[in-house]
């Protein structure tokens, strides 16, 4: 991306004619995304008196399409988020949290994590040992995006625009996107809340490393024979990769299994009876029989690790799986998002009365804000992706004693549930 010095050139992008473009939409704030993410940044930024454009694809549904029907009749969502106390004060400050159908949502009473073989170590966390209501909250895709569409219906300075987006350039006073139609979204900060593949990051040209699991996780929902009592079960195995049972309400839980790639292609050749017998060896004992939930079905994502080369570009801010993709077995990859919006909010909102809303220093306070919180992550959920796959009997021995002795150390886990509580 450039940074023209002449005020004639403001908008033009490397490479481009120049040629007149139609005038089209201005704000303080532009967000280019559609996800959960991409709608609550939108929501914050109005809620703090800022002017907001979110720009979609022009392929989106229009808010509020697909409301929720009563719970009883609506399939449940196999792609669901466990949400932590950071993503759920965010909602409630912004109303979202009332605003979702809480009989679907089902709040996390403690962890059971589980290493691999019939001697595999184990560490447990509860609500009670964190001085809390609920370690997390199991919310459905479906259910957080209704809400949020609902919330945005409200917003009165929040404009959604329906595009797609050819070019990102910037100049002294902000930022500008073309549209293919010839539209012009001007603002003076843009904010990409675009995924992992972001839009936003290739136009600001900031690299990536990039690192393929060579897994894919396998979500999709089961009933249970035995009551799980609140409790998130986890096992780390080696060759089958890192399974997870999540409550959802009732006798209900939503599986997120990263498997290799050919396993992953195996289980989804199969049928979902089938998945749930090859589940039995890990859930039998804590959860009885699991049977496919109806209607059947699955999904498989797949999961490599992305990190940005920065999270800021002149008059622009990566959040989101824009800003960084993790390993999905620490459950935190969307509440990483969440903490991206409540420290661009705060460092927006303390700045000197004399910056803009997208100066650069304001910006650079932000990367710095969150420097700390995705390293740490990022570190965690590779690095336990890395031992965990290493099939060496040393270093099974070592993992399963490693987790043993941390369910020992209060102190250590305190430390650790904390953190990932987002307190």
């Amino acid at each position: 991306m450039t940074t023209p010095t002449s005020s004639t050139a403001q908008y033009r992008s490397a490479g481009s004619t120049g040629g007149s473009i139609r005038s089209g939409v201005h704000s303080d704030v532009c967000i280019v995304g559609n996800g959960a993410i991409a709608k609550t940044a939108a929501l914050g930024f109005a809620q703090a008196g800022h002017s907001v454009t979110l720009l979609v694809p022009a392929s989106s549904p229009s808010h509020g399409e697909g409301a929720a029907a009563s719970s009883g009749e609506r399939p449940w969502d196999v792609r669901v988020y466990a949400l932590n106390h950071t993503a759920h004060d965010v909602l409630a400050s912004l109303k979202v949290w009332g605003a979702l159908d809480l009989a679907r949502v089902a709040p996390v009473d403690a962890m059971a994590v589980n290493g691999d073989g019939k001697n595999g170590g184990s560490l447990g966390f509860d609500a009670f040992g964190a001085h809390t209501g609920a370690l997390a909250w199991i919310v459905e895709d479906s259910n957080l995006n209704n809400a949020l569409d609902a919330a945005l219906k409200f917003a009165h300075n929040v404009q959604v625009v329906q595009g797609c987006a050819v070019r990102l350039s910037c100049g002294p006073e902000g930022a500008a996107i073309e549209l293919d139609d010839g539209r012009r979204v001007d603002a003076r900060l843009v904010v990409g809340a675009d995924g992992r593949d972001s839009w936003v990051r290739g136009q600001c040209d900031i690299g990536i490393d990039y690192r393929s699991y060579h897994q894919r996780a396998i979500v999709t929902n089961f009933s249970c024979e035995k009551p799980h009592h609140g409790v998130a079960h986890q096992w780390f195995t080696c060759a089958d990769g890192v399974i997870a049972l999540l409550p959802l309400p009732g006798n209900r839980v939503s599986l997120v299994w990263s498997a290799p790639e050919t396993l992953a292609a195996q289980l989804m050749d199969e049928s979902m009876g089938e998945l749930a017998i090859r589940l039995c060896e890990y859930a039998d004992e804590p959860l009885g029989t699991l049977k496919p939930l109806q209607p059947e079905s699955s999904k498989a994502v797949p999961l490599a690790l992305v990190r940005p080369h920065a999270l800021t570009a002149p008059h622009v801010a990566l959040i989101g799986d824009a800003a960084h993709a993790v390993h999905p077995l620490a459950g935190h990859g969307m509440n990483l998002g969440f903490g991206d919006i409540v420290d661009l909010l705060r460092v927006v909102a303390e700045r000197e009365e004399h910056r803009a809303i997208g100066d650069d220093r304001v910006l650079a306070r932000y990367a710095r804000a969150r420097k700390e919180d995705v390293l740490l992550m990022q570190l965690a959920t590779d690095g336990l992706e890395r031992l965990f796959s290493a099939n060496l009997e040393p270093v099974r021995i070592a993992r399963n004693l490693g987790l043993n002795l941390l369910d020992k150390l209060p102190f250590v886990k305190r430390q650790l549930m904390a953190h990932a509580l987002g307190k």
